[in-house]
């Protein structure tokens, strides 16, 4: 009864999820339907584990949140986004649509920009561009998916995304863990989706195929939508629903003034994981009053918050005076962190519950039996996870949660760097997480005005299928010759 109930829970949670349904509400009530058919106390893992797991992840990194949504506010708002997105423009042009649509968002993403604030700046400038090319709308929404969703969220060695976060306080790792094994991942992803979105261009031009119809709904719109802000905020980290809460700079920085803050999150950021932290003494974080833990736990986030504060000072002080309100646009940035950090805290605390059931000592025995060894296993269930709940945050939280203290000891006592376990998971759990639920696939189809059965073919093409490749290809070497 006790797995019936684990897989029943997780079913209405994925099912109503998708259906628009609030996870701050699905997620207490699916870990209690999996409490109660276990027969185990349900008012004890509501107030105890569901919301001690959640409130462990709201601490942990609730700073990241904050400031990732911060900076990408200001980004946004000081034109800067959009300085870069028409300087990619004028320096490869339409003849180049695809490509220049590609790097603007690996630039702006990699640089610290929250995903959806880039959705709503890239999908205007391919619109423009892929008319100009006469290349169809359909394949907008897989050429923004490359630069700003795949290798820059999981790969690409330094990235703040969220997902690269999470697993540093489980391994001791840092943003830079496995950094060669990270750059033959990105290469491998960014190579299969410009390829593909090739030949679907020279397909489509051989069968006469033009840019098509304009979108029936404009990003402006769809960033409205309330059904695509549920489904959105549990997946990334902001709230599409503080985009017009604030006014952009109608004048656009120099490409050097709106580039800066970008170098500056990747300097410090390296500058941190490897000159600053590793020299001072933090033997003080093991008082209790510091909650007992170590310079290893905390590093990670130390340095990409370090990192995200650095950028957005420098931002202030050569952008500032270029945005309308910085009240209004400061406003927007810390309440667009509010909600997905609680959802995706609301996922985490679902897993603790299904991790403290009796039944689940079933799920983590299958896992870990699972041939191919610990890096296959942590694969499976990184994928897994974050394909069930549309997520790669909330998946990957939970497997590590579960799982993550069992798969430290293995690669202690197998001699296994944990930044490869570090590098797996997080592209694990950016593989199978594009699936047709994943909010951030949904919004930007919509931002898009593309339709799922448009579009999500290419979609699975440059984002899962190119992920899997790079996710068997960093296995496979990581065995052979270990982590680099």
């Amino acid at each position: 009864m006790g797995l019936l109930g684990i897989l029943l829970g997780l079913s209405i949670l994925v099912w109503l999820a998708y259906r628009g349904w609030s996870v701050l509400l699905l997620a207490p009530a699916a870990a209690l339907v999996a409490a109660g058919f276990a027969g185990e106390p349900l008012l004890a893992h509501w107030t105890q584990t569901f919301m001690g797991s959640g409130a462990r992840f709201v601490a942990q990194f609730f700073p990241l949140f904050l400031l990732g949504a911060l900076f990408g506010k200001l980004m946004e708002d000081s034109g800067s986004v959009a300085a870069i997105a028409d300087f990619m423009t004028e320096k490869l042009g339409a003849q180049r649509a695809v490509l220049a649509v590609v790097l603007a968002g690996a630039i702006v993403t990699y640089g610290g920009v929250s995903l959806f604030v880039a959705y709503f700046v890239l999908a205007p400038m391919a619109t423009a561009l892929f008319r100009a090319a006469d290349i169809p709308r359909r394949l907008m929404p897989a050429a923004i998916l490359v630069g700003s969703s795949t290798f820059t969220m999981s790969a690409l060695p330094g990235t703040p995304a969220i997902p690269n976060t999470i697993p540093m306080p489980f391994f001791g790792t840092t943003p830079f863990a496995a950094p060669g094994l990270g750059v033959l991942a990105s290469a491998v992803m960014l190579g299969i989706g410009l390829w593909w979105l090739a030949r679907q261009e020279a397909a489509a031009r051989l069968h006469g195929e033009g840019f098509g119809d304009p979108p029936a709904l404009t990003a402006d719109a769809a960033v409205d939508d309330p059904l695509v802000r549920e489904r959105a905020v549990a997946s990334r980290d902001f709230d599409p629903a503080e985009i017009h809460n604030s006014e952009e700079s109608l004048a656009r920085p120099p490409i050097l003034a709106a580039a800066l803050p970008l170098v500056v999150v990747v300097l410090v950021n390296l500058a941190m994981s490897f000159i600053v932290l590793p020299r001072i003494d933090a033997s003080y974080l093991a008082e209790a009053r510091f909650g007992g833990t170590t310079l290893s736990a905390v590093a990670g986030v130390w340095s990409v918050a370090t990192a995200l504060a650095a950028a957005i000072a420098t931002l202030l002080a050569l952008n500032g005076f270029r945005i309308p309100s910085i009240k209004a646009t400061m406003d927007a940035g810390a309440n667009a962190a509010v909600l997905p950090i609680f959802s995706v805290a609301s996922l985490v605390g679902f897993g603790a519950v299904v991790a403290a059931m009796p039944a689940f000592e079933v799920v983590r025995d299958w896992v870990l039996g699972i041939g191919g060894g610990p890096l296959v296993s942590l694969a499976v269930a990184t994928n897994v996870l974050a394909a069930l709940t549309g997520s790669a945050s909330g998946g990957l939280t939970i497997a590590l949660d579960a799982l993550g203290p069992t798969y430290m000891a293995i690669a202690t006592e197998r001699g296994i760097d944990p930044g490869l376990m570090h590098r797996i998971a997080v592209i694990g759990a950016g593989t199978l997480d594009i699936l047709p639920h994943n909010g951030a696939v949904i919004t930007l189809l919509a931002v898009c005005g593309c339709t799922h059965r448009e579009s999500y073919g290419d979609i699975v093409v440059t984002g899962i299928v190119s992920s899997l490749a790079a996710l068997v290809v960093v296995i496979a070497v990581g065995s052979l010759v270990g982590s680099f």
